[in-house]
């Protein structure tokens, strides 16, 4: 298993970092969509369809949604003097809207869930609302300042992935160590307070360096540090919101795509909820 995982990280990890550099953006954009059909697939499996006809069929719903604003919005107009596109910015603003509603479902779980525990379709209308907006944040962030700056983009994407993974790695040692208090026992019992704390406080080294590589003025920087706080709590949410629909579900992994890894939402659970909630931010408070 752990020779399995290492060979798929060896082989995925150069991948996805060429591909956040060097993809122009009207070629990118297609290749998130293609991440997101994926997702799909593994998302209908958690909503309660188990037979590949449906799975691959709302896999390709949510494609179509990727291409269909992809046809909607030229990639010249994704950003506009300075602003994001008005409806691109709608969906982020819904996606933090679904998020803060997803906060509530998973302190109630698993009461006042039965409308939706018993609802295929409903579970996956929360998977569109998961995985479409996901594609927004990834996009538009990546295409921020592109014609001034082609990798400027690219920074704001790996400074998400760096607070979140760091916040990972400091949940899972801290857990480890000290965990004694239960997040949320009823939906991911390994998930602990201290772990969270530990999580929060491992990224908040990537958002100090940050603050300095992109010199932000010393007014701003409570709101740096604000926003990067807030992105790594809500990615614990979006793992947790995975786990609550996996537990739905009766299964452990969303799927098999990654050998040793389980399935793709198994990796970007997290990712999920916090490319969305720090792109609102941005285009909103920071851009």
């Amino acid at each position: 298993m752990l020779k399995q995982r290492i060979i798929t990280a060896l082989i995925l990890a150069p991948l996805a970092i060429m591909a956040i550099l060097f993809l122009p953006i009207d070629i990118f954009q297609y290749v998130i969509a293609g991440v997101i059909a994926l997702g799909g697939y593994e998302w209908a499996n958690m909503s309660g369809l188990s037979a590949r006809p449906y799975k691959v069929a709302f896999g390709l719903v949510l494609l179509a949604c990727c291409l269909s604003l992809i046809s909607f919005v030229d990639v010249e107009q994704i950003w506009f003097q300075g602003a994001l596109n008005s409806f691109y910015h709608w969906i982020l603003s819904v996606a933090a809207i679904w998020w803060l509603a997803s906060f509530f479902m998973i302190l109630a779980y698993p009461k006042y869930s039965a409308f939706w525990r018993q609802s295929w379709l409903i579970r996956c209308l929360f998977g569109v609302l998961t995985l479409i907006p996901t594609w927004v944040a990834v996009v538009a962030l990546r295409s921020s300042l592109y014609d001034v700056d082609t990798f400027y983009g690219a920074s704001l994407i790996f400074y998400v992935l760096g607070i979140v993974w760091a916040a990972d790695i400091g949940a899972f040692f801290v857990g480890v160590k000290f965990g004694r208090h239960k997040l949320r026992p009823n939906v991911s019992p390994g998930k602990t307070f201290e772990g969270l704390f530990g999580g929060v406080m491992a990224s908040f080294a990537i958002i100090a360096f940050a603050a300095l590589h992109y010199q932000v003025e010393p007014s701003r920087i409570w709101l740096h540090l604000l926003i990067g706080g807030l992105t790594v709590a809500v990615s614990a949410l979006g793992d947790l919101n995975e786990s609550m629909f996996k537990r739905c579900a009766g299964i452990k992994d969303s799927g098999r795509i990654l050998p040793g890894h389980g399935g793709l939402m198994d990796r970007i659970d997290s990712l999920t909820a916090a490319f969305p909630v720090f792109a609102y931010c941005y285009v909103t408070w920071m851009a």
